[in-house]
């Protein structure tokens, strides 16, 4: 099933829990790639299939990862992927499936429709594309039903615009859930299954629910619907024909064609949401984020990231009597990490001190063109001799000479990495994002008792940024009793042990409905 030879299932045999992977693992490095790395090795009696879903294989060339001996099963499928049909003859298609589809975008639309409503019309839309997913995605492709169906809605919501936009809009939309539907059906047999995103992983997921009839976990470390929110926002492949009209009424006016999108991928999320139970956040501010967008409280709950202190204090061993002037970002380097930010503080930073060092540590394929834009304001800046690119690095080898841990970001959820910087002894200095506040500076008044452990600024802002940098590096008190309150705080709440025990309950009660 793999391209590179990787374990497979032989017909008929099982697994225990089937992870659904999203542009993550183990194709891609750090991140909630980490953490499925770390509960994966960290639960060799459970015996674990891996399926990997990616835009197109040349973006996953290789496979980062050393996978432990409790996989047993690999296989990637791409969305890029477009199957190829001998002939597409027109047909009438199957109008009942359209009425039960018309049925439920306009339940989905609608704000008043009950969840339990909702959930059974999914629940018959599902059933039906599980019958016949290469059927139904060749009906939809040359059907009367399929195009009676865009057209009608065409003229219903958007007829002031462009319909050769719309009609490309739709049709990019709903290639990758029939392509989720054909993997849905020839999938392994599993115990449970595990995705960790909403999306088209979430939709996969959801179809994999029913199809088997088997529990669904459901794990976001940050929020997947907001997360593509944000980069549909900025996309440069969305074109609106009525993004004139709009901004010269309302500055903050999203295009038509955008909120398409971003509708889209709420209802996806909606979808994972109602065939997963349990639904993990990381904290409660994304647990709450995933109620407004219609979770269910009772099926939502929370598990905090855990870091192997063991190692970490390892790590910690190795540092410098002297606090080092160097400034680590570790992470992809791609927009949301928002990494010129992080440059254009160093500017301000190495005007006071000049022979501080900003280092970025994580790969660049994932964007090439952000990553080139990176260099170029690197150069622009004359910091080529300040700020260095190392690549992807095993972050034990990089923490012992970071004087700060320093994200960027303009959306997170709770970073390994802080935690992993807290255990090694760093401070961090963060944007404002996840729940960055409340590890920096405590969750609660016992937790506060800790004190802070770096500092937060706002995002975008890199003379905020800069600022931080120096007060902490500048006053050795005060970047002590951050690095001791970092240490206390991930022992006392984040450690692995705890992760670990949580997610084996999560697995064996799962296992149990098998």
């Amino acid at each position: 099933m793999s391209r590179f030879g990787g374990p497979t299932l032989k017909a008929g045999e099982s697994t225990d829990i089937t992870l659904l992977l999203e542009g993550t693992y183990p194709f891609v490095s750090g991140g909630a790639s980490s953490w499925v790395h770390q509960v994966v090795s960290g639960l060799p009696d459970i015996r674990f299939a891996l399926v990997f879903i990616g835009g197109n294989p040349e973006s996953y060339e290789r496979i980062r990862y050393e996978l432990p001996n409790n996989v047993v099963h690999l296989e990637e499928h791409f969305l890029g992927e477009v199957p190829r049909f001998q002939r597409l003859a027109a047909n009438v298609g199957n109008r009942d499936f359209y009425q039960v589809t018309g049925e439920l975008h306009d339940a989905f639309a609608s704000a008043g429709d009950a969840r339990e409503r909702l959930d059974r019309m999914l629940d018959r839309v599902v059933r039906m594309l599980l019958e016949d997913p290469a059927g139904h995605e060749h009906d939809f492709l040359s059907s009367e039903s399929s195009w009676a169906q865009i057209c009608e809605r065409f003229e219903r919501s958007a007829s002031p615009r462009s319909f050769l936009e719309y009609f490309g809009t739709v049709r990019s939309m709903h290639a990758p859930l029939f392509k989720m539907a054909r993997v849905a059906a020839h999938l392994p047999r599993s115990r449970a299954f595990h995705v960790v995103s909403t999306g088209f992983g979430g939709f996969l997921a959801a179809l994999a629910q029913k199809k088997q009839q088997r529990p669904l976990i459901l794990t976001e470390h940050g929020s997947y619907s907001a997360e593509r929110g944000l980069e549909l926002l900025q996309a440069t492949w969305i074109r609106d024909d009525d993004s004139e009209q709009a901004a010269a009424d309302d500055a903050h006016a999203v295009g038509f064609s955008r909120q398409m999108w971003i509708r889209f991928f709420e209802v996806l999320a909606r979808i994972s949401y109602a065939a997963a139970t349990p639904i993990i956040a990381l904290y409660e501010g994304n647990r709450q984020r995933q109620i407004r967008d219609g979770a269910d409280p009772g099926r939502a709950r929370i598990v905090p990231n855990g870091i192997d202190l063991a190692r970490f204090a390892a790590v910690r061993e190795k540092r410098p009597r002297e606090i080092p002037r160097v400034l680590g970002l570790i992470g992809r380097v791609v927009p949301t990490k928002d990494i010129k930010t992080f440059i254009r503080a160093m500017r301000v930073v190495v005007s006071e001190l000049p022979d501080a060092e900003g280092w970025i540590v994580g790969p660049e394929d994932e964007n090439q063109s952000y990553a080139e834009e990176c260099h170029h304001l690197v150069r622009s800046l004359g910091l080529e001799k300040v700020v260095r690119f190392l690549g992807f690095q095993n972050v034990t080898e990089i923490l012992p000479h970071l004087g700060l841990n320093v994200l960027t970001s303009i959306s997170e959820a709770q970073p390994l990495v802080v935690l992993e910087g807290f255990a090694a002894g760093v401070p961090c200095l963060s944007t404002d994002v996840g729940c960055v506040r409340e590890l920096v500076y405590g969750a609660d008044p016992d937790d506060r008792a800790h004190g802070a452990a770096g500092a937060v600024v706002n995002i975008a802002n890199p003379e905020a940024t800069a600022r931080a940098a120096l007060e902490l590096l500048a006053d050795p008190q005060r970047w002590h009793a951050a690095q001791a309150a970092g240490i206390a705080r991930v022992e006392s709440l984040y450690t692995q042990e705890l992760m670990l025990a949580r997610y084996r309950t999560i697995y064996e009660t799962a296992l149990a409905q098998a």
